[in-house]
């Protein structure tokens, strides 16, 4: 791309909050993904995501109109909703939890749909621009949002870098941790928690059906080519972050072109790269 033309666009002011709102989503899916994949559990991102779109309609509903707040509210409570529900299905009636988030996947992301097309029927409804929640709209981001993403991002990550060492032993062995007094399950919620708000802050820059994504290809790309889980943290951060900041940019300067999908496709370029070219078998749990 011509210098001028780039300094043109950095120097728009919806370009530059589009896309630092992405780089520090980028940063923080990508570095929350690594628990998630590392812990076989990279389909929750995915449930996670697809069952916030209930809750975005139902947020519009209660708050009578359009309230960013409001929505992602809903969206964090039924996301959450249906991680809950799949670790209770799995746990008491003996259903593997791969699928009984795909149940859950598959229910919330209808339910989703059909209260969507109910919700569009109604005066006002069709300019509130819901349905851009599904494949995510950048362009609508505000300052304000930026400021909210900033922080979830800092909270995030620092949350990451400072309980790191007790993530790491619950990561990779439980029952040792267990055995050493330490509250595995706490930490497998809030590391739940930390990904379930990534994702529903995310909805509105990625949208709901490729969210997830933006969770796991970062990671798999990592995993390739780090030898330890510090490396891998980071360097599917900075990944996350690239793929984002670069999917950003290229909307941008591309008319027409959607910011989410972008963004996605350069993730997944990245995986598919280190998958191809990557020397190390990179990092596993044991047995794995």
């Amino acid at each position: 791309m011509p210098s001028e033309p780039l300094r043109q666009l950095l120097l728009d002011p919806t370009v530059v909050t589009v896309a630092l709102g992405a780089l520090l989503l980028g940063a923080t899916a990508g570095a929350l993904g690594t628990f998630a994949v590392l812990r076989r559990q990279s389909l929750l991102g995915d449930t996670m995501s697809h069952a916030a779109l209930p809750g975005v309609v139902l947020g519009y509903l209660l708050a009578q109109g359009r309230s960013l707040p409001a929505m992602l509210a809903g969206a964090l409570v039924t996301g959450l909703a249906a991680a809950l529900l799949a670790q209770l299905l799995a746990r008491r009636r003996g259903v593997k939890h791969e699928a009984a988030l795909g149940t859950w996947l598959g229910t919330g992301f209808a339910l989703g749909v059909v209260l969507l097309s109910l919700v569009q029927r109604q005066p006002g409804a069709g300019s509130a621009g819901l349905e851009q929640f599904l494949f995510g709209q950048a362009a609508a981001t505000l300052r304000s949002d930026l400021l909210l993403i900033g922080a979830i991002a800092l909270l995030s990550l620092g949350l990451v870098a400072l309980l790191f060492h007790r993530f790491e032993l619950v990561t990779f062995d439980p029952r040792f941790a267990r055995a050493g007094g330490v509250a595995v399950r706490v930490y497998e919620t809030l590391l739940t928690l930390l990904l379930a708000v990534a994702i529903v802050v995310g909805l509105q820059l990625v949208g709901v059906v490729l969210m997830s994504a933006l969770v796991v290809a970062p990671a798999v790309a990592a995993r390739q080519l780090a030898g330890s889980l510090g490396a891998m943290l980071w360097l599917s951060a900075a990944v996350g972050a690239f793929s984002a900041l670069v999917g950003a940019l290229a909307s941008a300067a591309v008319p027409g072109l959607s910011t989410g999908p972008t963004v996605v496709l350069v993730a997944t370029a990245c995986a598919a790269l280190a998958l191809a070219f990557g020397r190390r078998r990179g990092v596993r749990l044991e047995g794995a």
